[in-house]
């Protein structure tokens, strides 16, 4: 019953450390967050947040995971309601760029996690997107609606093409007016790989 009670306080300190990071990387960034002041706030020592993610950086790879986890999710639920698969897997994808306006995305996920964590093509959240997209894809050049394409060259293709595509938005002086470009853009890319008739 210890073991068990252990458990369940470290995944508690966990949730709360994420949740207390999530909070300080967006309000000040990963630089800025001050982990006394966020480990003070949850009611836990430095010590909790090195048990449970080695350090600051683990922690901020914690919490890009939840938001890089949450808007695929996001991302998902856009395309749920599209006709056909080739449309989900544009509405998805224009989806993922748009939530480059959304300000905790643009600075934890977006701004700091390459910035910290190296390239996004290495983050376990990216590579869970790039195997969903994978199998949309494998089975749109099946019903011959893609040309017939290597899946992972596609598919990292267009994943990295949502991903840049968002940092570009982020990073405009004015976001509001790049996101209809980088929307254009998106889509004009991703129809080279729709079969052609005749």
């Amino acid at each position: 019953m210890a073991a068990k009670r252990r458990a369940e306080t470290m995944e508690e300190n966990r949730v709360k450390l994420i949740g207390a990071a999530r909070k300080a990387f967006a309000a000040s960034g990963f630089a800025g967050a001050s982990m006394d002041d966020l480990t003070a706030e949850v009611g836990l020592t430095r010590g909790a947040l090195y048990h449970g993610f080695g350090d600051k950086k683990g922690l901020l790879a914690a919490v890009v995971a939840q938001v890089d986890g949450e808007m695929a999710a996001s991302a998902q639920r856009a395309g749920s309601g599209a006709a056909t698969g080739w449309e989900r897997l544009i509405a998805e994808g224009e989806a993922y760029i748009e939530m480059a306006l959304n300000p905790e995305v643009r600075r934890i996920v977006l701004l700091d996690g390459p910035a910290v964590l190296g390239d996004p093509a290495t983050w376990p959240s990216q590579n869970a997107c790039l195997d969903v997209m994978q199998q949309a894809i494998a089975k749109l050049i099946a019903e011959g609606v893609m040309q017939a394409v290597n899946v992972e060259a596609a598919s990292r293709l267009l994943s990295g093409a949502a991903f840049n595509a968002a940092l570009w938005v982020s990073a405009s002086e004015t976001p509001q007016n790049a996101l209809p470009q980088a929307i254009v853009a998106f889509r004009l890319m991703a129809e080279g790989f729709l079969a052609r008739s005749g």
